[in-house]
């Protein structure tokens, strides 16, 4: 259904404010085998705060991640790390039960993390809703929650509809051949790659 990755670079920008993020997307091989890695920096606005963060996501080939930090520029950071399954724990190894069955996670600011449950399920039109937890960190604070989900593939590879569980917000995202969101409606737009 998606391409197998390439690197690739792309980049968002909001639709309200000013702001920019560029996101590179590679594959690896490591000592565990091949895996992907996600680097992207942010700049922009929320809530008339600005913020500069730049992020790590390292995923395994089947798109489960198992280590991800965030950072502002003034050095707020935040380093969890998952065994794939569900279960994450701090860098120095403290357990983290409340996000038992958060296996994809979802970074605010950024629609890159809408990738990750998309290649990672490999929805099509048959296989109806997906119902997720995630494990949800917002920029403000970097403090996660979890944060419940559903995906539904509209058109096989091609568009999929992401729904918060209290269905306080829906929107149709279309996405690229790697699985790339390029249209966020209200939220963020893909820039050519003639502008990059």
């Amino acid at each position: 259904m998606f391409r197998a990755l390439s690197s690739t670079t792309v980049r968002w920008r909001p639709i309200e404010g000013e702001g920019l993020e560029h996101l590179t997307l590679r594959s690896l091989n490591n000592a565990l085998g091949a895996a992907i890695r996600a680097e992207s920096v942010l700049i922009g606005e929320r809530g008339g705060s600005a913020y500069g963060v730049r992020y790590r996501i390292d995923c395994d080939a089947g798109w489960r991640v198992f280590s991800f930090i965030i950072e502002t520029t003034e050095g707020v950071r935040l380093h969890l790390l998952s065994d794939g399954h569900g279960n994450w724990r701090r860098a120095d190894g403290t357990a983290l039960p409340q996000f038992d069955g958060c296996i994809d996670i979802d970074l605010a600011g950024t629609p890159f993390t809408n990738t990750l449950p998309i290649r990672r399920l490999g929805l099509t039109r048959q296989s109806g809703t997906a119902r997720l937890n995630m494990l949800y960190v917002p920029f403000d604070s970097f403090e996660p929650t979890v944060d419940g989900q559903l995906y539904t593939c509209l058109d096989d590879g091609r568009l999929y509809r992401y729904e918060a569980a209290d269905r306080s917000f829906t929107a149709e995202l279309p996405v690229d051949e790697h699985g790339l969101v390029i249209d966020y409606p209200t939220l963020f737009q893909r820039l050519s790659p003639e502008t990059i």
